[in-house]
């Protein structure tokens, strides 16, 4: 996977973070502190969403957030 590769609502949050550290900022702003949870390997970043109460919007909300970050590089 290029470093640039847009992030997907199936990547588990240890893929994106060991991919794309600078993301643990946007998640944790939307109180996501899954970095060192054991569900953190298996769990995807959609999944760890919808049981942290968010909705589809804010799901895609925060999936753009994380994109513009790695597009900044």
């Amino acid at each position: 996977m290029s470093e640039n590769q847009e992030i997907t609502k199936d990547m588990t949050f240890s893929e994106v973070l060991q991919k794309h550290p600078g993301c643990a900022e946007v998640m944790l702003s939307k109180g996501m502190h899954c970095f060192g949870c054991g569900m953190a390997t298996q769990e995807t970043v959609e999944q760890g969403a919808k049981a942290h109460g968010m909705d589809d919007k804010a799901v895609e909300e925060m999936m753009k957030e994380m994109n513009d970050k790695i597009k900044k590089k």
